[in-house]
C-alpha cells in the first residue's frame, strides 16, 4: 500500500514507515503532521485510485523527526579575461518526516 502526496511543490511516493526529506514544515520534532493532498493511492490488492487532481477521503499521517539544512550549493560565475568573478553559497532548510500510516 502506497500513496503519492504533494507538499512543498513536489510529489513524493510514500508508504508506511518511510522516511522522507521535504521542504521545511512548521512544528517541533515529535509532533504529528497530516498530508491531505493525495494524488494517487494503491491498496495491497492492486486497486489504484487516481485523483483529478486530488483524492478526497484519503490522508497520510506522519511524524516530524528533525529539522536541518542540506549541503552547500555553490553558484560561481566567471567572465573570462575581465577579472569578474561572483561566488554565492546557499543551504536549503529541510524537514525529515517519518510516515506513520495512510488512512483511506
Amino acid at each position: 500500500m502506497f500513496a503519492v502526496i504533494k507538499t512543498g511543490g513536489k510529489q513524493y511516493r510514500v508508504a508506511a514507515n518511510d522516511t522522507i526529506t521535504i521542504a521545511t514544515l512548521e512544528g517541533e520534532p515529535g509532533s504529528a503532521v497530516t498530508f491531505g493532498d493525495v494524488l494517487l493511492f494503491t491498496n495491497g490488492e492492486g486497486a489504484t485510485q487516481v485523483g483529478a487532481p486530488l483524492l478526497s477521503g484519503i490522508s497520510v499521517a506522519g511524524e516530524i523527526v528533525s529539522h536541518g539544512r542540506d549541503a552547500k550549493v555553490i553558484a560561481f560565475k566567471k567572465r573570462r579575461r575581465q577579472n569578474s568573478r561572483r561566488k554565492r553559497g546557499h543551504r536549503q532548510h529541510h524537514t525529515v518526516v517519518r510516515i506513520t500510516g495512510i488512512s483511506a
